[in-house]
C-alpha cells in the first residue's frame, strides 16, 4: 500500500475529529456549566498546533499529531463508558482519533523506510 493512503487516512481522522469536537460542544450537546469558547479552546485547540506541518507532510509534525491523538482516544473511551447519552459522539471520537493516530504513524513509518 502506498504511503499516500496513510496520509489521507490521517487527514480524514484529523478533519473528522476536529469537526466532531466543534459540533459536539456547540450544536450537539452544549454545556451549561462552562463557556463554549473555553471548551473549544481546551478540546480542539491542541489539534491546531501541528496542523500546518501535517498539511505540509512534515514527518515531525505527523509524528506529533499521532501522539496528540492518543488523549482524544482516552477521552472518547472514558466518555463512551460513562455517558450513555453521548456515547455515539464518543465512539466517533475514538474512531477518528485512531484513524489519525494510525494514519499519521504509518505515514511516518513508510516514509522513513523509503
Amino acid at each position: 500500500m502506498q504511503r499516500i493512503y496513510y496520509y489521507y487516512a490521517a487527514l480524514i481522522g484529523f478533519f473528522g475529529l476536529f469537526l466532531l469536537l466543534m459540533a459536539w460542544h456547540t450544536l450537539l450537546s452544549p454545556s451549561n456549566k462552562l463557556p463554549t469558547a473555553l471548551l473549544l479552546l481546551i478540546s480542539a485547540g491542541p489539534l491546531l498546533l501541528p496542523f500546518k506541518g501535517l498539511l505540509n507532510r512534515d514527518l515531525k509534525s505527523c509524528t506529533w499529531m499521532s501522539y496528540l491523538s492518543l488523549p482524544y482516544f482516552a477521552h472518547g473511551t472514558a466518555e463512551a463508558y460513562v455517558n450513555q447519552i453521548e456515547r455515539p459522539y464518543a465512539l466517533l471520537e475514538v474512531l477518528f482519533s485512531l484513524l489519525l493516530c494510525f494514519g499519521a504513524g504509518l505515514y511516518v513509518y513508510k516514509a522513513e523506510k523509503a
